[in-house]
Parts: structure tokens; sequence; C-alpha cells
């Protein structure tokens, strides 16, 4: 089971295969937000990667990340948890304003993924 550390919470060991956004919110109780539901379309799941940033990307990442000029994060809704991972939540719901953090994402990557090189 891989770990995840989330910046400011206790680790937690996570389900191999499941998904940063989920484990993130159910697992590690972080208040991360996902705006569009995890479909990789909004960017308000954004981390940053201290240690054990993944190699891939999906393509949706990939081509969101390159139209919003972002460097330095990535979309945790993208990413499976399948090695040690620690991290920083760049977009929470405390002080974003927002009512809620967005449609519960499911477990499954959306859109399906292709993935790339980053």
């Amino acid at each position: 089971m891989p770990k995840l550390t989330v910046e400011g919470y206790a680790p937690v060991d996570v389900v191999d295969g499941r998904r940063l956004v989920v484990a993130m919110e159910q697992d590690a109780g972080v208040d991360v937000l996902h705006a569009c539901g995890g479909g990789g379309r909004c960017t308000t799941c954004r981390v940053e990667f201290i240690s054990g940033e993944p190699e891939q990307m999906t393509q949706a990442e990939q081509e969101r990340l390159s139209q919003r000029n972002l460097t330095g994060v990535r979309l945790s809704c993208q990413i499976r948890c399948d090695q040690d991972m620690t991290l920083r939540a760049v977009s929470r719901l405390e002080g974003s304003g927002r009512a809620d953090p967005g449609p519960t994402p499911s477990e499954d990557i959306d859109p399906p993924p292709t993935w790339v090189g980053r």
C-alpha cells in the first residue's frame, strides 16, 4: 500500500491505484477542491509534489496545464496512487470562498486516461 503524506496532515496508507483526489479527501481528510468533479477541466485540484511525483501524466492533464500556463503543479484528479507520495494541497476549500469542494469524484480517472510523459 502506498503511503500518502499531505503537508499538514497525518500520513495515510492508501489502496494501490486509488485516484489521488479521492485518497486526499476520503483517506487523508484534506479539503481539496474538485469543482468539476474530477474531470480534468477546472484545475482546482492542484497539488505540488515534494517527493514521489509520477513520471507520467494523462493527456488531459498535460493539455489543461499547458492551456492555463501552469507549471510546478499537477492535477490530483488525473493521478493514481501507485507509489509513496509527499505533496502540498494547493487548492483547498478553506479560504476559497466556495460553498463546497465540488461534485464527488468517482474512483475512475475521467476522461479515460491516455498516458504521456511529463
